[in-house]
């Protein structure tokens, strides 16, 4: 069991950093626009960010439990 949380933490972070590398916007500071502020998520973009929040929540949850004292 301890193995499968191990494994498992290893692939929600692989997964996690890509949903992270996917979520980037323009390269840099390039557009300057005040408007795209407060624009609301839609589509992929949305269902990207809830992914993000879910694995994130996820992540640790399992760190948390792999850190108690019976699996030292």
């Amino acid at each position: 069991m301890e193995i499968a949380l191990y494994i498992a933490l290893i692939v929600i972070s692989a997964v996690l950093t890509g949903l992270v590398v996917l979520q980037a916007r323009t390269p840099g500071m390039a557009n300057r626009d005040t408007s795209s502020i407060y624009r609301t998520r839609r589509g992929v973009e949305k269902t990207l960010h809830q992914a993000t929040i879910a694995l994130s929540v996820t992540f640790l949850i399992l760190s948390l439990i792999t850190s108690l004292p019976i699996f030292s």
